[in-house]
């Protein structure tokens, strides 16, 4: 894992936050936050294989530019964990992670610049050659730390749990989706997300 133990309880906090637990799990039963720092760990962790046996092995030129990348996203949470603290000092006398829901809510707004900006990259990522199934880094070395923290949260609510999050499949159970049982099933076909696309609209719907 990549973050000291201070470091993980403010991100899981934050985490917390931005996808609360009501009358639904969130962030925190789903375990986001095991799925950002085995991803900021190293490169271990980056393309999920296809038959769901492991991860692939970075080498040479790929796993440079990849380090690079990951360098990038280290930095942007070592100095937005600080800033996310001074803030807390500053206003009340606490380190994040030891602020009420309440606190820690008005931290975040106070930090939450960037919605447009985390909009439009989702936008790119959704439409763009995937470089990997999930963090897309072309997109988030982009993005300053509050959109960065919200669009990893989502992630790591949302993704296959072979990345480390979506915890005994949380997420997918909030919105009703099962999900596959493995990668495996995906890839050799016996599983398909068909059935929950939109279907066509019909004449009536294009004004024919």
């Amino acid at each position: 894992m990549y973050f000291d133990p201070q470091q993980r309880a403010t991100i899981e906090a934050a985490m917390a936050r931005i996808i609360p637990t009501d009358d639904t799990p969130g962030a925190r039963e789903a375990g986001t936050v095991d799925f950002l720092d085995r991803y900021l760990s190293g490169l271990d962790h980056i393309y999920a294989k296809p038959d769901g046996s492991g991860f692939e092995t970075l080498e040479g030129r790929r796993a440079d530019a990849w380090q690079q990348r990951l360098d990038i996203v280290r930095d942007k949470y070592r100095h937005g964990i600080d800033d996310l603290d001074r803030r807390s000092r500053d206003n009340f006398g606490a380190a994040f992670a030891d602020l009420t829901e309440t606190q820690q809510d008005e931290i975040l707004t106070g930090m939450e610049t960037g919605a447009r900006e985390l909009e439009t990259a989702e936008t790119v990522a959704a439409w763009s050659p995937v470089e990997t199934p999930l963090q897309q880094t072309s997109v988030e070395i982009d993005l300053d730390f509050f959109p960065l923290l919200a669009l990893h949260t989502r992630q790591g609510f949302y993704a296959d749990p072979i990345y480390g999050g979506n915890r005994d499949r949380i997420g997918w159970q909030v919105i009703g989706f099962p999900g596959p049982t493995s990668l495996a099933e995906v890839h050799t076909g016996r599983y398909s997300v068909l059935s929950y696309f939109a279907e066509s609209g019909t004449e009536e719907d294009h004004g024919a």
